[in-house]
């Protein structure tokens, strides 16, 4: 790859007069000790450099909580923040990110509504130079992203289908199999096309089912397990709620087998579908009834409902780190740099494939929302806690 002051002039610009002025002030005697550049006392390279952060919506506490941290972690590197949430919609995503680069962002962090539909906007930031940077849904289609920070979306995939088969007794708490047989009626439910990652999601959670629908230990009454089939536009909870609904009237109703869990690759989804199932008649909680559901994203909403036996599991994907990665980015090509992918295979977005720093998830249970979570400092006790009287 060309050396990034070459190839992103425009970030080599803004922060090569305050270099000068950092060189010139340690020849004026700074010495051993002395603060490096950003620091307090050093030269301010980062104040010179305005990074943009698109964010898809504040309808999900999942993208407050990245934009609040991305945010806050640029902010304390010394970077100028321009934030936007899209509220899910494309429109205006695509304004917003036309009005930072007519603003003079140096850099843009993209969590996109869409993956493609931003090429416009992607190709006049490619052509004053801005650094692009995808955060945690791929950009496709185009050639002017130059790097992704994200999970390992395939393995989120994987821990969904297994935390489903754990909730189901097929596996035990360390993945191995019981020997239960089942069979068990399961319902599968994938997140919005338009979303790269509900892809990867769907196809680690189906790599882990198959050998059990294959064997019958699993069923799905509807017969839909394409991905079209169970696809959630937006990743929104009233649209999972309803085919929920509709599923239920139509293949366990009126005295037919009894469901008895449901993949799902987000906690909105979750809960759409948990409510759907609680109308219906299925129990108030899984002790009662209720079928196994798994989620992702550890909202607060559904880890509530996890320590109080409703929801089954979620996948906890720590944003804080995610957040960190993207600074770590910005802050690497605001210095001339590049970012250091740790793999650079996995996520070709049709044009090219996309160097990317993945990151590693955990699957929550009720057994361990303490360790996980409240030790972490990513939700409080009485956070939690404040479920039980909900």
């Amino acid at each position: 790859m060309k050396n990034q002051n070459t190839l992103f002039p425009r970030v080599a610009a803004a922060i090569g007069s305050v270099t000068l002025i950092g060189a010139l002030a340690a020849c004026g005697g700074g010495g051993a000790g002395s603060a490096a550049p950003g620091e307090e006392g050093g030269s301010q390279a980062a104040e010179d450099v305005t990074i943009g952060v698109a964010m898809p919506t504040q309808t999900s506490e999942r993208w407050i909580a990245d934009g609040e941290a991305v945010e806050s972690q640029l902010e304390e590197a010394g970077f100028t923040v321009d934030l936007q949430f899209a509220n899910d919609d494309i429109p205006t995503q695509q304004q917003q990110i036309d009005q930072m680069i007519t603003k003079g962002a140096d850099i843009l962090i993209v969590a996109s509504i869409d993956g493609t539909a931003l090429g416009n906007q992607l190709q006049a930031a490619a052509d004053q130079d801005i650094p692009i940077i995808a955060y945690d849904r791929l950009i496709n289609d185009t050639e002017n992203v130059d790097f992704y920070v994200t999970f390992d979306n395939y393995n989120v995939g994987v821990q969904q289908a297994t935390s489903l088969l754990q909730g189901l007794g097929v596996l035990d708490a360390e993945g191995e199999e019981t020997g239960e047989e089942g069979p068990f009626a399961v319902e599968l439910f994938a997140g919005s096309l338009d979303d790269n990652n509900a892809h990867f999601f769907w196809g680690g959670a189906m790599d882990t089912l198959e050998p059990y629908l294959d064997s019958g230990v699993l069923e799905v009454a509807s017969g839909q397990t394409d991905i079209e089939q169970a696809a959630t536009l937006r990743w929104s909870q009233e649209t999972a709620q309803k085919r929920m609904e509709d599923l239920l009237t139509a293949h366990y109703g009126g005295g037919k087998e009894q469901l008895d869990g449901v993949l799902s690759p987000y906690d909105g989804i979750s809960r759409g579908i948990i409510t759907a199932l609680q109308n219906a008649g299925y129990g108030k909680d899984i002790e009662s009834g209720l079928p196994v559901t798994s989620g992702q994203d550890a909202e607060i909403a559904s880890v509530k409902l996890i320590d109080t036996g409703v929801q089954y599991a979620t996948i906890f994907k720590d944003t804080r780190k995610l957040a960190t990665q993207a600074v770590e980015a910005a802050t690497a090509y605001a210095e001339g740099g590049e970012p250091e992918p740790n793999d650079t295979e996995s996520y070709d977005n049709g044009v090219k494939v996309v160097p990317s720093f993945l990151l590693e998830s955990d699957i929550v249970v009720a057994d361990n929302i303490e360790s996980l979570l409240v030790e972490s400092g990513y939700w409080t006790a009485e956070e939690v806690e404040a479920g039980k009287s909900e």
